[in-house]
């Protein structure tokens, strides 16, 4: 194959895995919580055969789909974004990242404000947007630093953009990364800028930034590098592998940008990979338990896809799958949500064949290093051969 499009619906779950009540999440299924609303729309999907995916047939079978389909378990000990991403890259991590339900301890704080000359407010699990809705005011008047968590294996800092340069706060947080190495390596750490004041209401900027852990082995993206084939990502792609194994990258502002920018990369003449993440489906709406918003984001793609399958030459195939899920009607918490994810495969190559149900996100990369003629060590099974005709 020559090109390969690799499209992470940022928290698009398909169910229940079997372990997930030891994670907190019983009953979630992020599609299932939006099929039923009116802006949902899936039909080109649909064609390729979403609706085929083991435990997903709610959204109607479809009898000659176009393409490719499995359900993949998530083999890792996790459900966050960094966890997720290196597992379709290629990387299983046994051991979860570590969390701080209590906030983080006396001596990260500490090696932080003596790093960036500031104190630290909050430390405590929180809703992103809330967070800055109880302590926007104290920032203003303090200058402190807003650090919060949450389920997943994250340190955040918020800073509104009007008391603290965003240069400044992006600094802050390089000093926050090199500090929480060792038994404190989380896997994100976040830049969270805001504006507005306490009287009109605080929020949140496109202007984040994430600071990952570096992947402890190589993915499939050094390895399509090592030999010379484009690397290319889109979005947060970049961030999340701590800016290694790609040849190129480009940053977005939500969904439709990184859809623009995809589309983009559709046109030009390349030879490798393109991968990208659509954060939106997670940030804006799982997080923010926004059925609505959900369902009309999965509509905006489904139409957009239909216009990128029209540039795909006979040597491309796109896939498009999830990192973990984001049910927006759990209520139980607004985190991340312990789910398989779906996984389309489609292209004029690829046959259509349903794979079933599938033991890692980590097949994704041992297919995509064959279908690139790439060597790759994963403990991933390629399906290469099962949907090539």
């Amino acid at each position: 194959m020559k090109r390969v499009f690799l499209i992470v619906l940022d928290s698009c779950g398909a169910g229940a895995m079997p372990d997930s009540p030891q994670f907190g999440d019983v009953g979630v299924h992020t599609l299932e919580s939006i099929y039923n609303h009116p802006d949902f729309y899936a039909g080109n999907m649909k064609k390729i055969g979403l609706g085929n995916v083991d435990g997903l047939d709610f959204l109607g079978r479809t009898p000659d789909p176009t393409g490719a389909v499995a359900r993949l378990a998530e083999a890792s000990m996790g459900k966050d974004t960094t966890i997720g991403h290196w597992e379709i890259a290629g990387v299983v991590s046994p051991q979860p990242l570590p969390t701080y339900p209590q906030g983080f301890p006396r001596e990260v704080l500490d090696a932080f404000e003596a790093a960036t000359g500031r104190g630290v407010l909050c430390n405590l699990p929180y809703s992103g947007t809330d967070v800055i809705r109880d302590y926007g005011q104290e920032q203003l008047d303090t200058g402190k630093w807003i650090v919060y968590t949450s389920a997943d294996s994250v340190f955040q800092v918020a800073a509104h953009e009007e008391k603290i340069p965003l240069e400044e706060l992006y600094d802050a947080c390089r000093k926050a990364r090199a500090i929480l190495q060792g038994k404190h390596g989380v896997g994100r750490v976040i830049a969270r800028p805001y504006v507005g004041d306490q009287a009109h209401g605080f929020t949140r900027t496109t202007n984040r930034h994430d600071f990952s852990l570096e992947p402890p082995r190589q993915t499939l993206l050094d390895a399509v590098k090592a030999v010379g084939l484009a690397s290319i990502s889109v979005g947060k792609i970049y961030d999340i592998f701590a800016h290694r194994g790609m040849t190129e990258q480009v940053f977005t502002k939500g969904n439709a940008d990184g859809m623009e920018k995809t589309m983009a990369y559709g046109k030009k003449v390349f030879h490798g990979l393109c991968f990208t993440n659509l954060v939106d489906f997670d940030m804006l709406y799982g997080h923010r338990r926004d059925v609505a918003g959900y369902a009309k984001a999965v509509a905006e793609f489904d139409h957009w896809l239909a216009d990128f399958q029209k540039v795909l030459g006979p040597e491309d195939v796109v896939m498009i799958t999830a990192d973990h899920g984001c049910d927006p009607a759990y209520t139980a918490t607004t985190d991340h949500t312990r789910e398989y994810v779906p996984l389309l495969i489609w292209g004029p190559g690829v046959r259509p064949v349903n794979l079933g149900t599938r033991s890692s996100f980590a097949d994704i990369a041992a297919t995509v290093a064959e279908l690139l003629g790439v060597q790759f060590q994963t403990p991933g099974k390629s399906f290469a051969g099962e949907i090539l005709r």
